[in-house]
């Protein structure tokens, strides 16, 4: 496997993370109870088949997780899709791809800050967003600024706390069913149901279900501190997708049933209203906070250090302001990163408290167009220069990832797109102004061993 300094890069982040932390970091940032946020969007947008969204969301994730196993052991480092389309690709179609993913990770707290703050206004109507929102902000920062060693542990308890809960909700949402409540047992209807199926809904409402698996690409952001050895990012990233797609999918086709002749009071408190039905006034509340401390702390912090090490990647290479790579010198861990990306989480948090469905879109677009490069990059790198003549991890499983993803953006909302073509407008206008008007190198100096020649860390 190559080394670090092979790339022309300084090992200055701490390596401390087994392969169970990057399993147990990848379940933490998709969050094993992510539908209980979304359910209600979900349900619209498919028409009742939620499960169905989540299957096809995972199919196409799954072919994803492919693409970061096979990228993340030719190049282990911190920049996730964009040291893998920079250097697997081009090196201008790794700026854009790391462009397009900061769209997704960059507002992907903000969004998890407002579903907290969401869930908590039936419990604690008196108290203003804004209070939630920095409380949580703070809270993150602090942990993450601490180090990865504290961030892995706090994830341990974390993720203990959302099994049991989904536990419980299986358990008694079963009972419920089988006691008479909604469809009186589990039915195929939430995978398939003729009366209402089409690809164009089905493909719809999975552009809001995938926001729920954005996070097991989050692992490859913790390269540069893992000590698994090969391959250990690409285990970890394969087994945390698929163990919490199982999850989202049997935990969906229990409410949908569950949910059958319900009328909702809105889409953002749909599966608290169901788990009301399966235990009462008690399990929708404890599905209201268990969700706020999943999403505004556990999965958020999780996002937090994730694109504060993009950041950081990013200015180490000089395509963002180099004072983003700074490392504490006690902690090593990107504190400027960290602490920019509170920042904007919070202000984004603001503006977007009255339009959740507006933001879960954006954050969509960014992180699936990001797909698309990553499995463009895996067949150019891995089938086409290095010709290593595997058909299906290196050209079939990332042209199965290209069909779905592209799908799924095609069928996106109209606004999601045209404020996903602003983004990458901006980033046009940013790059041109990079390497025309800084007259920074619009590409990395390769050596013949494939580093970079500088030799440093920034």
């Amino acid at each position: 496997m190559p080394s670090l300094e092979q790339f022309g890069y300084q090992q200055e982040l701490k390596r401390a993370l087994t392969t169970k932390d990057l399993v147990v970091y990848g379940m933490i940032f998709m969050v094993p109870i992510a539908p209980f946020g979304v359910f209600g969007f979900v349900w619209n947008d498919a028409k009742g088949m939620v499960p169905l969204a989540y299957l096809l969301g995972l199919l196409g994730m799954f072919f994803t997780a492919m693409s970061y196993a096979s990228m993340s052991r030719a190049f282990p480092m911190a920049g996730s899709v964009y040291s893998y389309v920079q250097r697997g690709l081009h090196e201008v179609a790794g700026f854009f791809s790391g462009w397009l993913i900061l769209l997704d990770y960059i507002l992907v707290p903000a969004l998890l800050y407002i579903f907290s703050a969401v869930a908590l206004r039936p419990l604690l109507p008196r108290v203003p967003d804004w209070i939630w929102l920095v409380a949580f902000v703070s809270f993150n920062a602090v942990v993450n600024l601490l180090g990865v060693q504290l961030t892995a542990r706090v994830n341990r308890y974390m993720l203990g706390i959302e099994l049991a809960t989904l536990a419980l909700f299986i358990v008694l949402g079963l009972g419920a069913l089988y006691g008479g409540h909604g469809a009186g047992g589990l039915t195929v209807k939430p995978v398939y149901d003729p009366a209402v199926f089409s690809m164009a809904t089905v493909a719809g409402a999975t552009s809001i279900a995938v926001l729920s698996f954005l996070g097991f690409d989050g692992i490859s952001t913790l390269a540069e501190e893992s000590q698994g050895g090969q391959g250990a990012v690409g285990r970890a990233t394969l087994l945390a997708l698929l163990l919490v797609g199982l999850l989202f999918i049997v935990q969906t086709w229990i409410a949908t049933d569950l949910a059958h002749g319900m009328r909702f009071s809105s889409p953002e408190t749909a599966f608290y209203e169901v788990a009301e039905r399966a235990g009462g006034v008690w399990l929708r509340n404890l599905t209201l906070i268990v969700i706020v401390i999943a999403s505004g702390i556990a999965n958020a912090m999780a996002a937090q250090a994730a694109v504060s090490r993009i950041l950081f990647a990013m200015a180490r290479d000089r395509k963002l302001p180099t004072v983003l790579a700074s490392v504490h010198p006690r902690y090593r861990t990107p504190y400027v990163s960290t602490l920019v990306v509170a920042a904007i989480s919070l202000v984004v948090g603001l503006f977007f408290t009255k339009r959740v469905d507006d933001l879960t879109r954006i954050v969509n677009f960014g992180a699936l167009t990001g797909f698309l490069l990553l499995h463009l990059s895996v067949i150019n790198h891995y089938f086409i220069r290095e010709r290593s003549g595997d058909w299906l991890r290196h050209l079939l499983f990332p042209l199965g990832g290209l069909l779905v993803i592209g799908y799924v953006l095609y069928e996106m909302d109209n606004a999601a797109k045209m404020m996903g073509a602003c983004w990458i407008a901006a980033g046009i206008v940013y790059f041109v102004v990079l390497t025309f008007v800084l007259r920074k190198p619009a590409a990395l100096e390769i050596s013949e061993r494939g580093s970079n020649t500088p030799g440093s860390g920034d």
